[in-house]
């Protein structure tokens, strides 16, 4: 049985031992992936995942669920561009729906200096080999016919960026399928 129809016995509450191998504080998807490869590429199995609350009560079930690696610092970009790689793999990894889908992302620009900053990241991205395009307002209604180019008359769009790799997961499927990975 695969997917969201796996019986998985994950959300029991355990007492907890006199000691770990290693404990983690957190039980979000980095937490839980963080568990998820100590055992399955280091082999430490005896881990502890700590959470006050529920899984994915925290930062992982209150973000924009985008994947990208546009970022604008030469340290992150290939951090982040080494994780949408993973991502896009992860779902067949885990043998769990993450709802990953593979979509591209649009960053609107209202004002000059704001374009200004997509340019200068652009540019890095693309000296770093990932790719985000400058596009002028036509062209993002070309990749995105529902853009509304006035702005709603207040500040109307004068150009934006486009990152073809960008993405979305599901950031609840990825918790959940990442605590429900080490149990099978």
């Amino acid at each position: 049985m695969t997917g969201l129809l796996r019986k998985v016995r994950f959300l029991e509450q355990h007492e907890l031992g006199p000691r770990y191998d290693v404990v983690i504080v957190g039980g979000g998807v980095n937490g839980l992936s963080l568990a998820y490869h100590l055992a399955e590429v280091h082999g430490i199995r005896d881990v502890a995942v700590l959470e006050r609350s529920y899984l994915g009560s925290g930062a992982s079930g209150r973000n924009t669920q985008v994947l990208r690696a546009n970022y604008n610092t030469p340290e992150t970009v290939p951090l982040y561009e080494g994780s949408l790689r993973m991502y896009r793999t992860l779902s067949q990894e885990l043998d769990f729906n993450i709802l990953f889908t593979d979509q591209g992302e649009l960053d609107l620009c209202h004002t000059p200096d704001s374009l200004r900053v997509e340019r200068e990241k652009s540019l890095l991205n693309r000296a770093l080999g990932v790719r985000t395009d400058i596009l002028t307002p036509e062209e993002a209604l070309k990749v995105c016919p529902l853009v509304d180019l006035t702005g709603g008359g207040e500040l109307p769009v004068v150009g934006a960026s486009y990152h073809p790799p960008g993405a979305f997961a599901r950031h609840h499927a990825v918790v959940w399928g990442y605590a429900a990975a080490p149990h099978r």
